[in-house]
């Protein structure tokens, strides 16, 4: 499916009841690649993510060229602007038209600490990048935790390969921690040691252990059947190879989705998600500091029931694929809600549909999001049928999306 496509999205006739085979966590797979690169393992990686994103990552580092494309993908740009610093060789790192807006200041200055040579073959702050790997030597970083947990993570991942180790200190507020924790915990399998206490996180220098891994399906794209269930009278989902493990922070959706009437059981190899009784609280708080990628999820699901919201620790989402949080204002305006943005990483409605601002056809621009598509899709469950443009955008994290919905019996079809 190109990415030029419209589809035209309408609610299943009867409850939803499928078995579906979620992809794997895109977040794992793209940490564990670079861990099985800087320990030179041959161990494989079983069940690797088949997102564009992770496709990008494999492609680059089984490379031997020094010019390197990672089109939307920002853990990969992240990840591999401190890989390469360490890696022997000049490189070329840049990305799509998008990219080379996504801020990566704080990451390159970090790693210059450390004796990294890195210019910006573009404009100052922002990719492209021109990379002399060089050998890079540890010691104490102050850095703000409050930006992106993907800066702290590149660091973390080659920090037991610096002279010396490295310590963070990080000051501010920090974001999306579940994700740092995430990395230490991944590298932890491959054998190495660290300690975070408080807002300080040191990492000695040490050697990798050979390991394999087995890659988690993805509680992100779980969110969406949340969703659906959520938007459904009753029905039952089995999430495949979905575990309660505590390495994803958006694990949180199985406890937030209970006051929705949401049941999360887990079961050998799978979760499964039912609902009986169409339960709903009259209005959400929610912080999405630890999650911010299932922001948009809770936004739209709130605006298709009509419950009145306010979110907190959103500022992430301005630097992502696109600025999700005017993205989010514009495209649930077509169903009638005015959202606004009380302070900076907040939102809130208060529940009021204006009719003469809702498109009796409401047609959704993704803005090359792949999460714009899947959390907008489901809202066809109110009972209006929607029209999403430039779907193929799913190929990002889950390329199996409009084919489950369809098995869950959503009818699905070119406009």
């Amino acid at each position: 499916m190109t990415h030029h496509h419209v589809l035209h999205i309408e609610a299943p006739s009867g409850s939803p009841n499928a078995k579906i085979s979620l992809p794997a966590s895109k977040s794992i797979s793209n940490r564990v690649l670079i861990i099985k690169a800087l320990s030179k393992s041959q161990d494989k990686i079983e069940n690797l993510s088949d997102s564009d994103d992770t496709r990008v990552m494999e492609a680059i580092l089984a490379s031997d060229g020094p010019f390197f494309d990672v089109g939307h993908a920002g853990t990969a740009m992240r990840f591999l602007t401190a890989y390469l610093s360490r890696t022997a060789g000049e490189w070329l790192l840049t990305g799509s038209e998008r990219m080379q807006q996504r801020p990566v200041k704080v990451l390159v200055e970090a790693l210059r600490k450390l004796g990294a040579l890195i210019e910006y073959a573009g404009e100052d702050g922002f990719p492209p990048l021109k990379i002399t790997g060089t050998l890079l030597k540890g010691g104490t970083l102050e850095l703000d935790g409050s930006i992106s947990s993907q800066y702290i993570t590149a660091l973390l991942l080659i920090a037991p390969t610096l002279e010396g180790g490295l310590t963070l200190l990080l000051q501010n507020r920090v974001t999306s921690r579940s994700y740092i924790g995430m990395t230490l915990r991944l590298l932890e399998q491959a054998g190495v040691r660290s300690i975070w206490k408080n807002n300080e996180i040191t990492v000695p220098r040490q050697s990798f252990l050979p390991c394999g891994f087995t890659v988690e399906s993805d509680w992100t794209a779980a969110s969406y059947w949340y969703e659906i269930l959520a938007l459904s009278k009753s029905g039952e989902v089995l999430l495949e190879n979905l575990r309660l493990s505590g390495l994803q922070g958006d694990e949180a959706v199985s406890y937030w989705f209970e006051a929705f009437g949401i049941t999360t059981t887990t079961t050998e190899h799978a979760i499964l998600i039912t609902k009986k009784e169409d339960v709903r609280p009259s209005r959400v708080f929610l912080d999405f500091h630890e999650n911010p990628d299932v922001g948009q999820t809770l936004a739209t699901l709130c605006v298709a029931k009509g419950i009145p919201f306010h979110f907190k620790g959103l500022e992430t989402l301005r630097i992502k694929e696109t600025d999700r949080i005017a993205a989010l204002q514009k495209e649930l305006s077509k169903f009638g809600a005015g959202i606004v943005v009380p302070a900076p990483g907040e939102l809130k409605w208060d529940g009021v549909i204006h009719p003469d601002l809702a498109q009796d056809l409401p047609v959704i621009d993704t803005y090359d999001d792949h999460r714009m598509a899947m959390a907008f899709a489901p809202m066809a469950l109110t009972g209006k049928p929607l029209v999403i443009r430039n779907p193929g955008v799913v190929t990002k994290s889950y390329p199996a999306f409009w084919n489950d919905l369809r098995q869950a019996g959503f009818m699905i079809s070119e406009a």
